[in-house]
């Protein structure tokens, strides 16, 4: 064994014999893919590897939905990969563990990879790695994700940045003339249920990532403009692209350049602008993660770190009411069902989520902060952290925005089909009561044969207290000295400069 390490740690790395290993992360696509183009450049045998990791698959961010999506982004490219007589060697086990196993069986020159703006576990996992490869010397190339910039130290020209990187043409690479790496692939177990597709659950995979694509441009995104607020209509109106975008089934730029060649589009004009600004937030609160992946474990503003979050015996209850979605609120509940089950909702409807928790429940956002990303089939870290802490108000620097579910039942589910679609008790209830069932008098609870309390709970909170209550600590502690200087470190580290900004730096 001595003797082998020896040759292993004496290997020439520029030998033409030698393979290059493409690591796929949230890369899962073949297309604009510019870790598998540097690859292909070197002109040796690639080598397409994914690792299942343990330590992943167990952490709390993550749930079987995730799995499940990329084995089938991995089948979906292993179809693909199949007319190339060659197939993604797939493998379960800690990164280290693995990319170490493979070098011993087969030595390679380079490993290519995206940069991953992930969560502290991977991000600690990449050192082991950068360290690993340094001794092993292997060249570890990281290209970067969208317009995401490694180590940037200021927004200035960002947007610019951004524009440049997607309008640049898309990576063009000519799979068939790749000269691709032939092994024997190994066998792994994975549980049945990942093998399997979920009734209601987007599948993953480029195939399906395009097919999404063209049809939200062909017709369900002509209503984006008006359906994109209601939790009913957004399950069709909206594009439906955030899981292939988060697993990089599909490059953001190529989403991008498909809209602009589509931007002359007749009575789409609407649709197109506010879709074209999501596309933007999407990379600006990643950047703003990779700026500052602290705020996985802290209030980006860390004057927050004491805020008056509730400490009493309910708090876990009032907990577990807002993750089962039985909280007495028919759209709170209907909403975390529907997570539950499909893995999405709409924007509006995960800040009203966010909102309730840490608003009305007063409940520390650290506490629901992993169950959300477990639903979410979409979870990406970099655009959940910043989005989590600035609906739940301790940003310091944006505008707090405490949502009524009373309200957002009302001008969003009217005619209360997510509610009962997704909490079918009340569908006995007339449509204009559903929105606060707990005013049903005990002759009309005879009359629709339900009782508050039992066939569906009650209130946990008294909503009108708990609003106001809310109101006072939030805009009571962004008043406070320390929030204030917490605020302009912020937007110095993470928004656009501004003339505003500008002026109150001198």
């Amino acid at each position: 064994m001595a003797h082998s390490n020896f040759i292993m740690n004496h290997l020439d790395t520029n030998s033409p014999d030698l393979p290059v290993v493409v690591w796929l992360k949230r890369d899962l696509r073949l297309t604009d893919h510019a870790s598998l183009l540097a690859a292909s450049e070197k002109k040796k045998p690639i080598m397409l590897l994914y690792i299942f990791e343990p330590s992943l698959i167990a952490d709390p961010h993550y749930d079987e939905r995730h799995w499940r999506f990329v084995w089938q982004s991995l089948a979906d490219l292993n179809r693909q990969l199949s007319q190339y007589h060659t197939q993604i060697h797939i493998v379960l086990d800690e990164a280290i563990n693995a990319l170490e196993t493979l070098f011993r069986k087969t030595p390679f020159s380079h490993l290519f990879s995206y940069e991953e703006t992930g969560i502290r576990k991977t991000y600690l996992r990449d050192k082991i790695i950068s360290n690993w490869v340094q001794k092993k010397k292997i060249t570890w190339i990281e290209s970067p994700t969208a317009a995401v910039i490694r180590g940037l130290v200021s927004r200035v020209d960002w947007d610019k940045h951004w524009d440049k990187i997607m309008r640049r043409p898309i990576v063009k690479i000519e799979l068939k003339k790749i000269f691709w790496f032939a092994f024997e692939p190994t066998p792994i177990t994975v549980p049945e249920s990942w093998q399997t597709t979920k009734k209601g659950m987007q599948t993953g995979g480029p195939t399906l990532a395009i097919k999404t694509l063209e049809s939200f441009f062909e017709e369900r995104g002509k209503a984006y403009y008006y359906s994109i607020s209601s939790p009913s209509l957004s399950r069709s109106a909206c594009s439906r692209l955030s899981p292939y975008l988060a697993w990089g089934n599909i490059s953001l730029r190529e989403v991008y350049q498909y809209l602009l060649e589509h931007w002359n589009k007749p009575k789409w004009r609407r649709t197109f602008i506010a879709f074209s600004s999501r596309l933007h937030w999407h990379c600006h609160f990643i950047q703003k993660f990779e700026s500052e992946c602290d705020m996985e474990l802290r209030a980006v503003n860390q004057a927050y770190h004491n805020y008056p979050y509730r400490k009493d015996d309910k708090v876990e209850s009032d907990l577990i009411c807002w993750m089962q979605g039985t909280t007495g609120y028919p759209l709170v509940d209907a909403c975390m069902r529907a997570l539950h089950h499909t893995g999405y909702i709409n924007f509006r409807m995960r800040a009203m989520l966010v909102s309730f928790l840490c608003h009305h429940l007063n409940i520390d956002w650290r506490l629901g902060v992993h169950h959300l990303a477990r639903l979410f089939l979409d979870f990406e870290p970099g655009i959940h952290y910043p989005q989590f802490q600035m609906q739940a108000g301790i940003t310091g620097t944006n505008t707090i925005r405490i949502y009524n579910p009373i309200l957002q039942s009302q001008e969003h589910d009217s005619d209360a089909l997510f509610i009962k679609r997704w909490v079918p008790e009340l569908n006995c209830i007339p449509n204009e009561i559903v929105h606060k069932p707990w005013e049903l008098t005990p002759m009309e609870e005879a009359m629709y044969e339900i009782e508050i309390g039992r066939e569906y709970p009650s209130p946990i909170i008294d909503f009108r207290p708990a609003s106001k209550a809310a109101r006072d600590r939030l805009w009571g502690f962004q008043k406070r000295t320390d929030v204030k200087s917490e605020k302009y470190r912020i937007l110095k580290t993470h928004i656009r400069p501004t003339k505003k900004v500008t002026k109150s730096k001198k």
